[in-house]
């Protein structure tokens, strides 16, 4: 059964790449697993090949019978087949796809077992290191760039630092900080955590994720000997309750990433960018800074602003992204996408949009990396699609290395957060 195809909002592409906490996509966890395995171990295939998938619907370790699913096959973002109600009589079920061009096709379950509903997909890789953007660069991308970068310092740090006791350890001494942003009274919040040791040591930009948080200061990376800087977006103290950020996140701040979309001047994430280059700023302004070695990390929205800050502040020396959001938007109306009718809602792009968010998208920012990079994600992400990081990802020149972990969603292994760590602290601390 094919699809209705709808018009992916351009709006909609921007949420669901950045919003881990409004979208989340979480481990299969629970007492029903449903696995969808390709059969390559690497879960990869050459153009025209054709991929075959296992499905195992299982309890304790045991193939369950008699149990309904519903399933959709095809181009991730794409199913071109559909089917609900179907009766698997011993819990198994095979699915095969191919693809003509570069990207990923996806297999994704959902089972019903005692009036519970359980979700399994597998992803298999056609050639995705051809991918390309399908978006447009603007002409004055780089113009655009350096005035409001130029505009934003004409603001005076006046940086604010507050210790804050009860987060300070042994090791590390941690403030709540803030300094002005793009505009006069506009700050940036965030959590400084600095080695008590004295001394001068390399530093770390830790970029948000989507949504509203508080933050308590990163101690073990600072007790590793490396000032760490968690920064806020918002321009709102990040040590309140945490009720005023779950507050803020299902108000004013719910959808916080359409605000003037059709704006390049007045788009939300015009000031969020800006204030990561001056978070740079800040980092450099303090006497514990070795001067040179500074890293940025982030995941999903904190992966996208890690690509944006290093292509737009030629003082990061590495960075780490972790499953970046906001990589290639308009491929999605390009190709006249649609998610899953089962994951979330649609909106039509309102006119200027396409024009704005080509200048906060990531593939040209990627395209500016100069240094070396530690890029991680699965292939079967909801949220942020391969596909799309992919596309910004195969624009960079610069050293990288890629750690896929193809079982992975919109989440992280441990061990991959400790390579992730284990990668910067190597790099910060080798000079």
């Amino acid at each position: 059964m094919k699809p209705i195809l709808k018009v992916f909002s351009l709006v909609l592409i921007f949420i669901t790449s950045l919003s881990f906490n409004a979208y989340p996509q979480l481990p299969p966890l629970g007492v029903i697993k449903v696995i969808v395995s390709p059969d390559h171990k690497d879960w990869s295939y050459k153009l025209n090949e054709e991929a075959k998938f296992t499905l195992q619907i299982l309890r304790n370790g045991n193939l369950v019978d008699n149990v309904t699913i519903d399933y959709e096959t095809g181009p991730e973002t794409l199913p071109d087949v559909i089917k609900k109600g179907v009766l698997l009589k011993d819990g198994r079920m095979e699915f095969k796809g191919t693809m003509k061009e570069p990207g990923f096709f996806r297999v994704i379950v959902w089972a019903y077992v005692d009036g519970k509903r359980y979700e399994g997909l597998g992803t298999a890789a056609f050639e995705p290191e051809k991918i390309t953007p399908v978006g447009k660069e603007p002409a004055d991308f780089d113009a655009f760039w350096t005035k409001a970068i130029a505009d934003a310092r004409k603001i005076n740090l006046d940086p604010v630092m507050t210790l804050v006791p009860e987060r300070c350890t042994s090791e590390a001494n941690v403030y709540h900080i803030n300094f002005q942003n793009d505009k006069p009274g506009s700050r940036i919040y965030g959590m400084l955590a600095i080695p008590k040791k004295p001394g001068k040591y390399p530093a770390l930009l830790k970029v948000p994720g989507g949504g509203v948080y508080r933050y308590g200061g990163d101690t073990r990376i600072a007790a590793s000997g490396i000032i760490t800087l968690e920064i806020g977006i918002h321009g709102i103290p990040v040590n309140l309750d945490p009720q005023f950020y779950t507050d803020l996140s299902n108000g004013a701040l719910s959808n916080y990433f359409t605000i003037k979309m059709n704006d390049r001047d007045a788009f939300y994430f015009k000031r969020v960018y800006l204030g990561c280059v001056k978070a740079v700023d800040f980092i450099y302004m303090l006497p514990e800074f070795d001067g040179k070695n500074i890293a940025v990390t982030g995941q999903s929205q904190g992966g996208m602003l890690s690509i944006v800050t290093a292509g737009l502040d030629k003082r990061i020396e590495y960075l780490a992204p972790i499953y970046p959001g906001g990589c290639d938007n308009a491929r999605y109306l390009v190709k006249k996408t649609i998610l899953s009718p089962s994951s979330y809602r649609y909106m039509e792009a309102k006119p200027g949009e396409i024009e704005t968010i080509s200048y906060f998208d990531v593939v040209n920012f990627a395209k500016r990396i100069t240094i070396p990079g530690f890029y991680s994600w699965g292939y079967n992400d909801v949220v942020c699609t391969p596909t799309s990081m992919y596309a910004a990802y195969n624009g960079i020149t610069a050293t990288k290395e890629l750690h896929i972990y193809q079982e992975t969603g919109h989440w992280t292994y441990p061990e991959e957060q400790e390579a992730v760590y284990n990668w910067l602290i190597k790099q910060l601390k080798a000079h």
